[in-house]
């Protein structure tokens, strides 16, 4: 802006100098002129009147005639010459007339003989200076006789031209160093306001909107800082909106519980949510300006992307991909994104993970298959045991003993299956209460001890229990013995004769580790993640045999996640299984009301 500034002084100063230089050159001539002329027509005047005065005293005799031109040069100041008609001097206030040169071919006289012309300018030798030379003819009766000559230096006149240059220069300084003023003053006025606007202009440039400028004047100068300030206030308005969408929209995309995915039209993957990392279990932002199928290792996703491509319509497909060690099921959902134009501007791609509502309706499938099963085998067999003594085995006291007491074990049975199925489903109801109480956990697990070591000792199986601190809860003691008796009873199942049973509570800072640790079968690790589901057994026909209805373990989960504590299982085939529960010595009052 320094540069206008100089720019636009410098250019207004050269401009107004030229003008003033012009105008002065021009003034200044004329006043010479107009000078040069007044005094050419004062001469005339003077030398006219002269003349008159000459012709009256005549030019016969000398001596009047010289003491007449000095009376008038001493009267006029200047340079009196009388000549007669053949050019003889006969009067000269310069010198003697006597030593004067025949005048008769002098510029001055010869324009007055030619009638050209009546002065002179040039340089007289006989004083030594440049004179302007007026002559005059001295006519008697028609005739010239003589010429009267009047002639003064140049130097005033050079001195009246200085003082009009002088004076000139003086009065155009002044006006220029004034208009200088004024220009400097006027530019700064015209200039800052437009800095000041440039500067905001720059500023909203960069981004920074709340940049404002000071508004002064009513003028156009006014106005253009009065629009950018209204700029400035709008663009900082809409950029808070934008910042505020975009934020919106950026945690929208980042936590939605979907994976979402845009590629470009030339194939490039330029967005990519937090979602999909979950998904696929890898780093995904690597995948961010790279090629759609060399990012993604699954061909069904990128068989999906090129059908968008190629046909520019919605696809929808349920697809299964291997994840790591996992297969996982994800609703894919695709869509073109077509511009205003009509062309397409690239592809969004949302995963959905449906993986756990398959894994929902296969235990849905497996649980009516199993509950199908589970009640087909005792009703089976009571009703065929049944016929028969209809037939007539109950006429044989011993048939009909040995009937009857596997018609009552099957219907136990039955009863069992369908207590713990009640059970389970109370359980699991959303508003499932706890009868929360202060609880020794040593005491139940001694009394399961007492419950159950006649069990054990059918066996051959060492029960052994070990307390150690302050094992006090708060919890429901009912529901505590029962994950302990289904823990240990499982154990006695699936622990040969000669095995041993390990129970321990134990104080743990605030909690309470309550394990069960036993010597049998064991379960492999691909069972591990398994065995918390409705009759899942890890030994089928054991336990089947047992007794047992293969919803044991999905009670204690449920009871142990009802008291807020978590449950760890261990397991080698062959060596044994550990189960540990965590539950906390303190529940906070307004969370252990109920299970959700």
């Amino acid at each position: 802006m320094g540069k206008f500034r100089f720019r636009l002084v410098f250019s207004l100063l050269a401009v107004t100098l030229i003008v003033l230089a012009s105008l002065g050159l021009i003034i200044g001539q004329l006043f010479k002129e107009f000078y040069f002329e007044s005094i050419t027509d004062r001469l005339k005047k003077e030398a006219e009147l002269a003349g008159f005065s000459v012709l009256e005293v005549g030019l016969d005799n000398q001596e009047q005639s010289q003491g007449l031109a000095i009376k008038i040069g001493n009267k006029l100041d200047t340079r009196v010459t009388i000549i007669l008609a053949d050019g003889s001097v006969v009067g000269e206030t310069a010198t003697d007339p006597k030593l004067m040169e025949n005048h008769i071919n002098r510029p001055e006289i010869r324009s007055v003989i030619e009638g050209v012309g009546q002065y002179e300018v040039r340089y007289s030798e006989t004083v030594g200076k440049e004179l302007l030379y007026y002559a005059v003819p001295i006519d008697e009766g028609g005739e010239t006789i003589g010429f009267l000559r009047l002639g003064i230096p140049l130097e005033e006149l050079n001195k009246m031209n200085q003082k009009i240059w002088g004076l000139l220069i003086f009065s155009f300084s002044l006006a220029f160093f004034v208009i200088v003023s004024v220009s400097f003053r006027i530019a700064n006025q015209m200039i800052r306001p437009i800095e000041a606007a440039t500067k905001v202009a720059n500023s909203l440039a960069e981004g920074n909107y709340k940049a404002r400028t000071m508004e002064t004047s009513q003028d156009e100068v006014g106005q253009l800082s009065r629009s950018i300030n209204v700029l400035a206030y709008n663009l900082d308005q809409i950029t808070r909106r934008h910042q505020i969408q975009q934020e919106r929209m950026e945690t929208l995309i980042e936590n939605m519980g979907s994976g979402l995915i845009f590629i470009n039209p030339r194939g490039d993957i330029s967005l990519i949510n937090r979602s999909c990392k979950d998904i696929f279990q890898e780093d995904t932002d690597l995948w961010l300006n790279r090629l759609y199928h060399e990012a993604f290792e699954h061909k069904e996703i990128i068989k999906i992307v090129q059908d968008i491509f190629m046909t520019e319509n919605k696809q929808r497909k349920q697809v299964k991909l291997p994840i790591h060690l996992e297969v996982r099921h994800f609703d894919v959902y695709g869509a073109p994104i077509i511009g205003e134009d009509d062309k397409l501007r690239g592809i969004a791609l949302v995963f959905h993970d449906i993986t756990e509502l398959k894994k929902l309706e296969q235990v849905r499938k497996d649980f009516v298959a199993n509950v199908s099963h589970e009640l087909k085998t005792p009703v089976t067999s009571i009703r065929g045991f049944t016929e028969t003594l209809l037939d007539g085995a109950m006429e044989e006291p011993q048939l009909r003993e040995q009937f009857l007491t596997i018609i009552w074990k099957e219907s136990e049975r039955l009863q069992n299956l369908i207590h713990d199925l009640l059970e389970l489903s109370r359980i699991e109801q959303q508003y499932f209460k706890l009868n929360w109480q202060k609880t020794n956990v040593s005491d139940i697990v001694e009394d399961v001890q007492t419950l159950l070591k006649p069990k054990a000792d059918e066996k051959d199986i060492h029960l052994n229990v070990e307390c150690i601190g302050d094992t006090v809860i708060d919890g429901d003691p009912i529901r505590i013995k029962q994950i302990v008796i289904n823990l240990v009873n499982n154990s006695i199942t699936y622990t040969p004769a000669g095995g041993e049973i390990f129970v321990e509570a134990k104080e743990q800072g605030d909690e309470v580790i309550l394990i069960v640790k036993d010597t049998g079968i064991g379960i492999s690790e691909s069972e591990l993640p398994r065995i918390f589901e409705r009759f899942y057994r890890v030994d089928r026909a054991r336990s089947r045999n047992s007794g047992g209805t293969g919803l044991g373990l999905a009670i204690v989960k449920h009871l142990v996640e009802a008291h807020h504590g978590k449950i760890d299982v261990e397991s080698t085939v062959g060596k044994g299984t550990l189960f540990s529960i965590t539950l906390k010595k303190e529940v906070k009052e307004e969370s252990s009301y109920f299970i959700r």
